[in-house]
């Protein structure tokens, strides 16, 4: 893969610290850095409660409370220029249960400003790309948590974004609906898209992503390319392994 160390920063932080909570607060992110640039498939990892959400959170506005520097596509998370350029993907999402599949994405479509002839098309185009076509017109409510994340990914490409950040977008998906997501990550990328996600599905990130970061309790312990971090001393070991290296985890 090309090298993409010259290219422009996507998201830039520095000491990023988030804490929780009232008198006693509970730190969650303990001075993060990470740098993406345009072009990466960045994975993002970490045991149950490392602080993934949290940080994915802070850069896309959620969370505004924070010390340290952020920067999103040159812009701070609250900017809505830079938001207007960002597809997100929550690991959990809250829909309006009511509307159908395509109800929901011709909406969404609309907030971002697209008129109403090309919500349409890309309300189609979208429920086709995940694989939603057959169950457009069902109710929301009625989704399974598989049904939920491919509505969830398709609302975070609804305004064709330079920047995809994905929490968690394997979870609750099937292994032929996971290849599926997978072969869409791909060509995503193939068509310039720079994507940062966070998944416990470490194989798939191992397929998809040229560069990682390996955070716990809200530390980073490790980041950098892929197959650099698991070449050693001349001899190639998977990313899970490395995984439970790095983050000491004793099991065999």
């Amino acid at each position: 893969m090309e090298s993409t160390y010259n290219n422009p920063k996507y998201i830039e932080i520095e000491n990023l610290c988030v804490r929780y909570g009232g008198k006693h607060k509970k730190e969650v992110l303990k001075g993060l850095n990470l740098t993406v640039r345009k072009g990466q498939v960045y994975g993002f990892l970490g045991p149950n409660g490392a602080g993934k959400t949290t940080a994915i959170k802070t850069m896309v506005g959620l969370i505004p409370e924070y010390t340290g520097r952020v920067l999103i596509l040159d812009r701070p998370p609250q900017d809505l220029s830079a938001k207007q350029k960002i597809g997100f993907m929550p690991e959990i999402a809250n829909y309006y249960w009511y509307l159908t599949a395509r109800e929901a994405l011709h909406m969404y479509a609309r907030i971002f400003g697209i008129n109403k002839k090309q919500a349409t098309a890309k309300t189609e185009e979208l429920l086709d790309l995940v694989g939603l076509k057959d169950s457009a017109n069902v109710l929301m409510k009625t989704f399974s948590k598989g049904m939920m994340q491919k509505l969830s990914f398709a609302q975070a490409l609804i305004n064709d974004p330079e920047l995809l950040i994905l929490d968690e977008p394997m979870g609750g998906l099937d292994p032929v609906s996971r290849i599926k997501m997978r072969d869409v990550i791909k060509r995503l990328h193939k068509e310039g898209k720079t994507i940062f996600f966070s998944s416990h599905e470490l194989s798939e990130i191992e397929m998809i992503c040229d560069e990682i970061a390996i955070i716990k309790d809200g530390a980073l312990l490790k980041s950098g390319k892929l197959h650099e971090l698991l070449s050693q001393k001349g001899e190639s070991i998977a990313l899970e392994r490395y995984f439970l290296n790095i983050i000491g985890d004793k099991v065999k």
